[in-house]
């Protein structure tokens, strides 16, 4: 992908593909009328941070709640709720502070931290989760807003007729109105530009602060009053509280330092510390107001975390000292039977009137332009398809016009709740998890290590941001579990989602950074020295030519590794000297597609070399790290058969399937379909001439043996059906058939030598498998009963307690064999140190494998060491392909190391 802004899968679903939007900031979007655009980048750290972040984080709660909560809770446990609040909010911010200084910051904020920092999957989840965070948000603070309009022009419940300025009919679908026209009014301001409002910000922030000076003068000023306050009681009866404002009394205040939980006038249920924490904690969510403009500031590494420190440290200072005002200046039953007393209590009540209007009504505007800012950002990603397609349509200025639409559209449905409090927990709940997702991106930026992590803000730790994870995890579930539990499964759902789009990026992925710095880790604690034949399982190099032609035993050998190590290996002919460049390098991302295509667990390892004898030594040598190196080298059998094309059997590997897998094909890193079939040349034809002679390939074998390692040579491999990633089968209708004995020499009797127990080892790990557990295992003893000395029987017993011992599920099947020995010329000399085998025994062994195991799945025989000069590789191979002509699915077993193990 060019840039960070490379749309990341198609947009659309099913592959459908759309125009609309822009595939990077710089270029031209649909609905721009000239192809160059305005810089947006307008805003410095004054502006484009603090003002909207401290205008956020006073909203509703400043003037409308702070009575609320002393009220409720008490001034300890209310100053304790902030304490909580900002220490949460103080290890987010940190987080946040390390993340933007790390790097540019593109639009979109908090999710462009996220995504870029964690990767798609988990960026766009929690993106999505936070920009639904916004609008509730931006609903809540305009229901606020309308409550403070209700209780200056509210037309009075006891009274039929309007009096002075109360005129507005009060009622549900009255508040969704009144709600509907403000939220009009917000999207006409957002819909001129971000730059426009974070101007006319300024002046909010003015007034805003001018009312909070009035508060505290009038705190002075303001001599005792007494108020009656009438709310309307179940079964439309009219209560009626005395209220009193003592002014700064020790009383008062001695009478507000413990809490008095009781019932809500506004949602009519009985508030816990819970409940009102979680509107306390909405003073709390704007803190990402500042990181939500990044795309419009000028320097967003610096302004971010200047900005948004100063203001929280403000808003705290403010806060802590308004509960100390209200808790010593009115009774509780003022600060809980009327939210809006502030204005009751000021030199001339306007002030207040101003400034609740003017915070709730910025907060609002801010919470709708920075969930369009992240809308917007998600939509340029091109995350969730066809859907979000128009949100990437921006005007000439750059304001996302249709993100803004689509914002205002979510916002209306919020209003139906027609009360604050009663979306407040839900809003607090997702703002708390996109802080975690902030803490978490952090945390795992500075786990990884990662050399280039290396931020200019060094006020933080990974016990920060641990510490802010586990925070915002608790409170959640401290505040509302339900929400708390919903949102959890909202994310994972959302996870899968994306997880299953398979989107790649060139973002780079933390999980990749923590799986390295974790597998180092366990690597170096490895010890090959501690190794124990009880634990050990094949690590397997499987050498392939073309994969064409070598599918099936890849997909077979995957089932025989048993957890273990699979490599797939390559040896590349030429010589570095000539050549301009490595030719290696560019061949890994078509193998590893080749990995993801044929679903398998294997690593990749190419080399160049002269010859493919000292490539495979070379592989044998270095591939692998510290304990984990292979221990079993495979092969493809060497013999005149012509090759099939697996590329044109499975569907996977057709054309036809494009249009099925779209965003698996299309986005496989770099490499599609079409480029993965032309890399791989044709099979091999029966006349082309082979890279690899007899002698070279015996060679390999001996080469293994010497270095001692396990060998395995695969012949007919793809006759083996059934081991695709896409098939179910388990195995029931198959049968693995077991020779332990060396057939090409009939005077070995012992099936208890290294090489037999290798050979009942790799069989009963096939037999564990996914697709073969149902197997059965036969395991065939050849006995000669015509022969005088009659201790085949005790072997058969001697070998049944072995298989006892083993813990090995097998039938055995005796197999006398004494007309097949006849045919054996040299029946006191191993076939591969001298002379040749007649044919006629080696077609009567074929013979007695074609009767007995001609039905079975695979056949696992016992491969004699291959010969110690090279004359006789010629002679050895041919004696391997006339025992297994035409026998099916067959792997010759030679192992060197002891794998059995008896005791516990």
């Amino acid at each position: 992908m060019s840039n960070e802004r490379s749309p990341l899968i198609s947009s659309g679903v099913c592959g459908l593909a759309v125009t609309c939007g822009a595939e990077s900031d710089a270029s031209p979007e649909s609905g721009s009328g000239s192809p160059s655009k305005e810089d947006p980048r307008k805003l410095n750290t004054f502006f484009g941070v603090m003002v909207p972040t401290v205008l956020s984080m006073f909203s509703i709660v400043l003037f409308l709640r702070t009575g609320f909560v002393v009220g409720h809770a008490g001034l300890l446990q209310g100053l304790l709720m902030v304490i909580v609040a900002y220490t949460i909010v103080s290890l987010t911010i940190l987080s946040i502070c390390a993340i933007s200084t790390n790097g540019a910051i593109q639009g979109g904020g908090a999710y462009y931290m996220i995504s870029r920092s964690l990767g798609p999957e988990f960026g766009g989840s929690i993106g999505l989760m936070f920009f639904l965070a916004k609008v509730c948000a931006c609903g809540e603070y305009v229901l606020g807003l309308v409550e403070a309009i209700l209780d200056v022009f509210g037309a009075d419940p006891e009274s039929a007729v309007s009096e002075g300025v109360r005129v507005l009919p009060n009622g549900y679908w009255y508040t969704v109105l009144y709600s509907s026209v403000v939220l009009l009014v917000c999207l006409l301001v957002c819909l001129v530009g971000a730059h426009i409002y974070s101007r006319a910000s300024f002046i909010i922030l003015l007034l805003v602060t001018v009312s909070l000076l009035t508060i505290f003068v009038s705190s002075v000023a303001v001599k005792p009053l007494n108020f009656v306050i009438t709310r309307q009681g179940p079964g439309n009866q009219t209560l009626r509280y005395n209220a009193s404002y003592t002014g700064y009394n020790v009383t008062t205040l001695r009478n507000n330092l413990g809490s008095g939980y009781s019932l809500d006038y506004s949602t009519n249920s009985v508030m816990s510390f819970a409940t009102v924490f979680a509107v306390m904690f909405t003073s709390c969510t704007g803190i990402m107001a500042g990181a939500n403009m990044s795309g419009e500031l000028k320097t967003p590494s610096v302004s971010i975390p200047k900005g948004t420190i100063v203001a929280v440290f403000y808003t705290f200072v403010v806060y802590v000292l308004l509960f100390i005002l209200v808790g010593a200046t009115c009774d509780r039953t003022l600060l809980i039977q009327d939210y809006g007393f502030l204005q009751k209590i000021n030199l001339w009540p306007p002030f207040v009137t101003v400034g609740i209007y003017c915070a709730s009504l910025s907060a609002a505007m801010c919470s709708m332009i920075g969930a369009s800012r992240i809308l917007h950002a998600l939509a340029l990603d091109h995350l969730f398809g066809l859907p979000l397609a128009p949100a990437t349509i921006t005007s000439n200025s750059g304001n996302p016009w249709v993100a803004v639409l689509y914002t205002w559209a979510l916002a209306q449905c919020v209003v139906f709740a027609g009360q604050l409090n009663s979306i407040a927990a839900l809003v607090t709940v997702f703002y708390l998890l996109a802080y975690a997702a902030v803490d978490l991106a952090c945390l795992a930026l500075e786990w990884a290590s990662a050399p280039n992590f290396r931020p200019t803000f060094q006020f933080f730790s990974w016990h920060t941001c641990l510490l802010g994870l586990l925070s915002c995890l608790v409170m959640m579930f401290v505040i509302n579990p339900v929400y708390s539990s919903g949102s959890i499964v909202l994310l994972l759902l959302l996870l899968l989602f994306l997880h299953y789009r398979s989107p790649t990026s060139s973002w780079g992925y933390i999980s990749q950074a923590l799986i390295f710095h974790q597998v180092r880790k366990y690597l170096l604690m490895l010890d090959v020295r501690k190794d124990h034949v009880k634990f050990w399982r094949p690590q397997v190099l499987l050498m392939v030519a073309n994969p064409r032609s070598s599918c099936q035993l890849i997909l077979f050998v995957n089932q025989l590794k048993k957890g273990g190590l699979f490599v797939l290996g390559h040896v590349q002919l030429g010589d570095l000297d000539t050549l301009p460049s490595d030719p290696v390098q560019q061949q890994y991302n078509f193998w590893l597609s080749l990995v993801d295509k044929l679903g398998v667990k294997a690593f990749v390892d190419l080399t160049l070399s002269h010859s493919v004898r000292q490539g495979t030594q070379h592989l044998l040598r270095i591939t692998g790290l510290g304990g984990m190196k292979p221990n079993t080298l495979v092969l493809g059998f060497y013999d005149g058969c012509t090759p099939e094309d697996f590329f044109l059997q499975d569907t996977a590997f057709c054309d036809s399937s494009v249009g099925q897998g779209g965003s698996e094909d299309e986005y496989n890193f770099g490499v599609d379909l079409p480029s993965l079939q032309a890399h791989f040349p044709p099979v091999r034809h029966v006349e082309s001439p082979r890279w690899l002679s007899p002698e070279e390939y015996v060679g390999i074998v001996s080469d293994a043996v010497k270095m001692n390692k396990n060998v395995c040579l695969g012949r007919y491999f793809f006759q083996l059906e059934g081991e695709g990633k896409d098939c179910k089968m388990d195995g029931l209708d198959r049968t693995i058939d077991v020779w332990p004995l060396n057939l090409l020499q009939p005077g070995s009797r012992d099936y208890e030598d290294v090489c037999s127990l290798f050979l009942l080892q790799m069989a009963c790990v096939l037999n564990m498998s996914s697709k073969w557990r149902h197997a059965r295992m036969r395991i065939f003893l050849n006995v000669e009963t015509e022969s005088s000395d009659q201790g085949w029987v005790v072997n058969e017993e001697t070998f049944r307690e072995l298989l006892r011992k083993l813990r090995i599920r097998a039938s055995i099947k005796i197999v006398p064999w004494d007309t097949v020995v006849q045919h054996h010329i040299q029946p006191d000399k191993e076939p591969a140190a001298g002379g040749a085998l007649s044919e006629h025994f080696l077609s009567a062994v074929n013979c007695m494998l074609m009767e007995h195991s001609s039905q079975a799945a695979v056949r696992f025989l016992y491969l004699p060491r291959p010969p110690a000069h090279h004359s006789q590789a010629m002679q050895y191979l041919a004696q391997l392909e006339a025992v297994t002509n035409s026998l099916g699915p067959t792997l010759f077993i030679h192992g060197v190391t002891p794998v059995t193990y008896t005791d516990l």
